[in-house]
Protein backbone atom coordinates (compact mmCIF):
# COMPACT_ATOMS: atom_id res chain seq x y z
CA UNK A 1 0.00 0.00 0.00
CA UNK A 2 1.62 3.18 -1.16
CA UNK A 3 -1.00 4.96 -1.08
CA UNK A 4 -2.93 6.67 2.00
CA UNK A 5 -5.11 4.40 3.18
CA UNK A 6 -9.18 4.24 2.69
CA UNK A 7 -9.73 2.50 5.95
CA UNK A 8 -8.13 2.26 9.39
CA UNK A 9 -8.80 -1.53 10.88
CA UNK A 10 -7.91 -2.01 14.24
CA UNK A 11 -7.86 -4.53 17.23
CA UNK A 12 -9.42 -3.16 20.58
CA UNK A 13 -7.41 -4.77 23.60
CA UNK A 14 -3.56 -5.47 23.84
CA UNK A 15 -3.36 -2.59 20.50
CA UNK A 16 -5.61 0.67 20.69
CA UNK A 17 -6.14 0.27 24.44
CA UNK A 18 -3.21 0.49 27.08
CA UNK A 19 -2.48 -2.41 29.34
CA UNK A 20 -5.22 -1.42 32.13
CA UNK A 21 -7.77 -1.04 29.37
CA UNK A 22 -8.04 2.65 28.89
CA UNK A 23 -7.68 4.45 25.49
CA UNK A 24 -5.30 7.75 25.89
CA UNK A 25 -5.84 11.29 24.76
CA UNK A 26 -3.54 11.60 21.97
CA UNK A 27 -5.21 8.33 20.59
CA UNK A 28 -8.72 9.20 20.65
CA UNK A 29 -7.86 12.42 19.22
CA UNK A 30 -6.00 10.67 16.60
CA UNK A 31 -8.99 8.46 15.51
CA UNK A 32 -11.41 11.40 16.08
CA UNK A 33 -9.01 13.99 13.07
CA UNK A 34 -9.03 10.85 10.70
CA UNK A 35 -12.75 9.85 11.44
CA UNK A 36 -13.43 13.93 10.59
CA UNK A 37 -11.56 14.04 7.60
CA UNK A 38 -13.30 11.31 6.17
CA UNK A 39 -11.64 8.25 6.39
CA UNK A 40 -13.86 5.87 8.39
CA UNK A 41 -12.10 3.73 11.29
CA UNK A 42 -13.06 0.25 12.38
CA UNK A 43 -12.84 -1.20 15.62
CA UNK A 44 -12.24 -5.27 15.28
CA UNK A 45 -12.30 -7.04 18.24
CA UNK A 46 -12.68 -10.33 20.51
CA UNK A 47 -15.30 -8.50 22.59
CA UNK A 48 -18.66 -8.54 22.52
CA UNK A 49 -21.05 -5.79 21.89
CA UNK A 50 -22.07 -5.42 25.56
CA UNK A 51 -17.96 -4.62 25.94
CA UNK A 52 -17.81 -1.69 23.64
CA UNK A 53 -19.44 0.84 25.76
CA UNK A 54 -16.33 0.73 27.81
CA UNK A 55 -14.24 2.02 24.65
CA UNK A 56 -16.92 4.42 23.38
CA UNK A 57 -17.25 6.34 26.63
CA UNK A 58 -13.53 7.35 26.07
CA UNK A 59 -13.80 8.04 22.48
CA UNK A 60 -15.20 11.46 20.63
CA UNK A 61 -17.57 9.41 18.65
CA UNK A 62 -18.38 5.86 18.73
CA UNK A 63 -16.74 3.92 15.80
CA UNK A 64 -18.61 1.07 13.95
CA UNK A 65 -17.46 -2.27 14.93
CA UNK A 66 -16.83 -5.98 14.00
CA UNK A 67 -17.50 -7.70 17.12
CA UNK A 68 -17.00 -11.35 18.50
CA UNK A 69 -13.78 -12.45 16.50
CA UNK A 70 -16.21 -11.70 13.47
CA UNK A 71 -19.37 -12.75 13.84
CA UNK A 72 -20.92 -9.69 14.54
CA UNK A 73 -21.10 -6.46 12.67
CA UNK A 74 -22.62 -3.78 14.68
CA UNK A 75 -23.49 -0.03 13.94
CA UNK A 76 -23.25 1.98 17.41
CA UNK A 77 -25.27 5.01 16.04
CA UNK A 78 -28.15 3.10 15.58
CA UNK A 79 -27.45 0.13 18.05
CA UNK A 80 -28.19 -2.14 14.75
CA UNK A 81 -26.69 -5.42 13.99
CA UNK A 82 -26.15 -4.92 10.51
CA UNK A 83 -24.87 -8.54 10.00
CA UNK A 84 -23.98 -11.74 12.61
CA UNK A 85 -22.99 -15.15 11.65
CA UNK A 86 -23.69 -17.51 14.85
CA UNK A 87 -22.91 -21.09 15.06
CA UNK A 88 -26.41 -22.87 15.24
CA UNK A 89 -27.40 -24.94 17.84
CA UNK A 90 -27.47 -28.19 16.27
CA UNK A 91 -23.55 -27.06 14.85
CA UNK A 92 -22.78 -26.00 18.33
CA UNK A 93 -23.72 -28.95 20.26
CA UNK A 94 -21.29 -31.36 17.59
CA UNK A 95 -18.92 -28.58 18.09
CA UNK A 96 -19.19 -29.35 22.20
CA UNK A 97 -19.48 -33.19 21.91
CA UNK A 98 -16.06 -32.95 19.95
CA UNK A 99 -14.38 -30.45 22.58
CA UNK A 100 -15.82 -32.98 25.72
CA UNK A 101 -14.41 -35.94 24.11
CA UNK A 102 -10.80 -34.55 23.24
CA UNK A 103 -10.85 -31.91 26.37
CA UNK A 104 -11.45 -33.68 29.65
CA UNK A 105 -12.84 -31.04 32.29
CA UNK A 106 -13.21 -28.49 29.65
CA UNK A 107 -15.35 -25.54 30.71
CA UNK A 108 -17.66 -23.56 28.44
CA UNK A 109 -19.47 -20.32 27.78
CA UNK A 110 -21.51 -18.89 24.92
CA UNK A 111 -22.15 -15.18 23.58
CA UNK A 112 -25.86 -14.93 22.73
CA UNK A 113 -27.93 -12.46 21.50
CA UNK A 114 -25.51 -11.09 18.84
CA UNK A 115 -23.46 -10.45 21.81
CA UNK A 116 -25.17 -8.81 24.34
CA UNK A 117 -25.86 -11.70 26.77
CA UNK A 118 -23.62 -14.65 27.86
CA UNK A 119 -24.46 -17.63 29.47
CA UNK A 120 -21.57 -20.10 31.44
CA UNK A 121 -21.14 -23.76 32.89
CA UNK A 122 -21.31 -22.98 36.80
CA UNK A 123 -17.66 -24.07 36.69
CA UNK A 124 -16.67 -21.97 34.03
CA UNK A 125 -14.15 -19.23 35.52
CA UNK A 126 -15.38 -15.81 34.82
CA UNK A 127 -12.45 -12.95 34.93
CA UNK A 128 -13.07 -9.20 33.95
CA UNK A 129 -16.67 -9.68 33.21
CA UNK A 130 -18.61 -6.49 35.03
CA UNK A 131 -21.83 -6.73 33.47
CA UNK A 132 -23.37 -9.00 35.78
CA UNK A 133 -27.33 -8.42 34.34
CA UNK A 134 -26.39 -9.83 30.92
CA UNK A 135 -23.83 -12.94 32.39
CA UNK A 136 -25.58 -16.06 33.79
CA UNK A 137 -25.05 -19.60 34.53
CA UNK A 138 -26.99 -22.41 33.48
CA UNK A 139 -27.93 -25.43 34.95
CA UNK A 140 -27.70 -27.91 31.74
CA UNK A 141 -25.98 -28.38 28.88
CA UNK A 142 -29.53 -27.97 26.86
CA UNK A 143 -29.64 -24.77 27.86
CA UNK A 144 -26.32 -23.49 27.14
CA UNK A 145 -26.91 -25.21 23.59
CA UNK A 146 -30.27 -24.40 22.97
CA UNK A 147 -29.84 -21.12 21.56
CA UNK A 148 -27.52 -19.56 18.40
CA UNK A 149 -23.88 -18.19 19.75
CA UNK A 150 -22.19 -15.86 18.01
CA UNK A 151 -18.99 -17.46 19.65
CA UNK A 152 -18.41 -20.44 22.29
CA UNK A 153 -15.39 -19.71 24.90
CA UNK A 154 -13.71 -23.15 26.60
CA UNK A 155 -11.36 -23.13 28.98
CA UNK A 156 -9.93 -26.05 31.20
CA UNK A 157 -7.75 -24.77 33.70
CA UNK A 158 -4.19 -22.75 33.34
CA UNK A 159 -3.14 -23.66 30.01
CA UNK A 160 -0.54 -22.74 27.34
CA UNK A 161 -3.10 -20.77 24.91
CA UNK A 162 -1.09 -21.59 21.79
CA UNK A 163 -0.74 -25.02 22.64
CA UNK A 164 -4.61 -25.25 24.09
CA UNK A 165 -6.06 -23.35 20.70
CA UNK A 166 -4.15 -26.19 18.41
CA UNK A 167 -5.37 -28.61 20.89
CA UNK A 168 -9.17 -27.26 20.10
CA UNK A 169 -8.44 -26.13 16.26
CA UNK A 170 -7.46 -30.33 15.73
CA UNK A 171 -11.11 -31.80 17.58
CA UNK A 172 -12.83 -29.04 15.13
CA UNK A 173 -11.06 -29.29 12.19
CA UNK A 174 -13.24 -28.52 9.19
CA UNK A 175 -16.39 -27.56 11.56
CA UNK A 176 -15.36 -24.39 13.49
CA UNK A 177 -12.71 -21.73 13.27
CA UNK A 178 -10.94 -21.95 16.99
CA UNK A 179 -8.37 -18.66 17.53
CA UNK A 180 -7.13 -17.01 20.97
CA UNK A 181 -6.52 -13.33 22.24
CA UNK A 182 -5.39 -14.24 26.15
CA UNK A 183 -2.16 -15.06 27.59
CA UNK A 184 -4.64 -17.73 30.10
CA UNK A 185 -5.64 -20.37 28.25
CA UNK A 186 -9.12 -18.87 26.61
CA UNK A 187 -9.99 -20.19 23.38
CA UNK A 188 -12.84 -18.86 21.46
CA UNK A 189 -14.43 -21.08 18.56
CA UNK A 190 -16.40 -19.33 15.90
CA UNK A 191 -18.34 -21.09 12.98
CA UNK A 192 -16.13 -22.26 9.81
CA UNK A 193 -15.45 -19.44 7.96
CA UNK A 194 -15.99 -16.65 10.24
CA UNK A 195 -12.90 -14.71 11.02
CA UNK A 196 -11.89 -10.75 12.17
CA UNK A 197 -11.46 -10.65 8.06
CA UNK A 198 -14.99 -12.18 6.98
CA UNK A 199 -16.36 -9.66 9.17
CA UNK A 200 -14.17 -6.57 7.75
CA UNK A 201 -14.52 -7.60 4.41
CA UNK A 202 -18.27 -7.94 4.34
CA UNK A 203 -18.33 -4.17 5.88
CA UNK A 204 -15.63 -2.92 3.88
CA UNK A 205 -17.71 -4.62 0.89
CA UNK A 206 -20.42 -2.41 1.92
CA UNK A 207 -18.83 1.20 1.74
CA UNK A 208 -17.27 0.49 -0.81
CA UNK A 209 -13.49 0.13 -0.20
CA UNK A 210 -10.83 -2.89 -1.12
CA UNK A 211 -8.76 -5.03 0.77
CA UNK A 212 -5.67 -3.21 -0.41
CA UNK A 213 -7.12 -0.09 0.63
CA UNK A 214 -6.94 -0.97 4.28
CA UNK A 215 -4.36 -0.28 7.08
CA UNK A 216 -4.74 -2.67 9.80
CA UNK A 217 -3.03 -3.06 13.20
CA UNK A 218 -3.48 -6.20 15.58
CA UNK A 219 -1.62 -7.98 18.57
CA UNK A 220 -2.81 -11.15 19.43
CA UNK A 221 -3.13 -14.10 17.13
CA UNK A 222 -7.12 -13.61 16.52
CA UNK A 223 -5.73 -10.91 14.32
CA UNK A 224 -3.80 -12.53 12.22
CA UNK A 225 -7.02 -13.56 9.73
CA UNK A 226 -7.18 -9.67 9.52
CA UNK A 227 -3.74 -8.64 9.06
CA UNK A 228 -3.09 -11.27 6.18
CA UNK A 229 -6.33 -9.27 4.26
CA UNK A 230 -5.61 -6.10 4.53
CA UNK A 231 -3.37 -4.45 2.48
CA UNK A 232 -0.82 -2.97 5.51
CA UNK A 233 -0.92 -5.06 8.29
CA UNK A 234 1.02 -3.22 11.37
CA UNK A 235 1.39 -5.15 14.30
CA UNK A 236 1.95 -3.54 17.79
CA UNK A 237 5.67 -3.70 19.47
CA UNK A 238 4.24 -5.99 22.34
CA UNK A 239 2.48 -8.68 19.76
CA UNK A 240 2.48 -11.85 19.75
CA UNK A 241 5.53 -13.85 17.83
CA UNK A 242 3.17 -15.23 15.03
CA UNK A 243 2.10 -11.69 14.85
CA UNK A 244 5.35 -9.62 14.16
CA UNK A 245 6.12 -12.51 11.58
CA UNK A 246 3.99 -11.92 9.01
CA UNK A 247 2.99 -8.14 9.69
CA UNK A 248 4.63 -5.53 7.39
CA UNK A 249 5.60 -3.04 9.96
CA UNK A 250 6.27 -3.17 13.54
CA UNK A 251 4.98 0.00 15.43
CA UNK A 252 5.46 1.16 19.25
CA UNK A 253 3.75 -1.15 21.77
CA UNK A 254 0.09 -0.40 22.72
CA UNK A 255 1.30 1.21 26.27
CA UNK A 256 3.27 3.65 24.01
CA UNK A 257 0.31 4.14 21.76
CA UNK A 258 1.89 2.87 18.98
CA UNK A 259 -1.15 2.88 16.83
CA UNK A 260 -1.72 6.88 17.50
CA UNK A 261 2.09 7.04 16.53
CA UNK A 262 2.02 5.06 13.36
CA UNK A 263 -1.70 6.73 11.90
CA UNK A 264 0.24 10.63 12.81
CA UNK A 265 3.11 9.39 10.86
CA UNK A 266 0.49 8.43 7.83
CA UNK A 267 -1.91 10.87 7.64
CA UNK A 268 0.40 13.75 9.06
CA UNK A 269 -2.31 14.70 11.89
CA UNK A 270 -0.97 15.55 15.86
Amino acid sequence: MDSTPQLVATDIDGTLLRDDRTLSARTAAVLARISDQGTPVVLVTGRPIRWLRLVYDQLAAPLPAVCANGAVVYDPTTDEVLRADPLAPDLLAEVVRRLRAEIPGVSLAVEIVDGREMRHEAHYPLRWDADDEAIRAVQTAEELLSVPAVKLLARAGEQDPDRFTRLVAAALAGLAEATHSSHSGLVEISAAGVTKAAGLAWYCHRIGVAAPEVLAFGDMPNDLPMLTWAGRAVAVGNAHPDVLAIADEVAPANSSDGVAAYLEKVFGVR
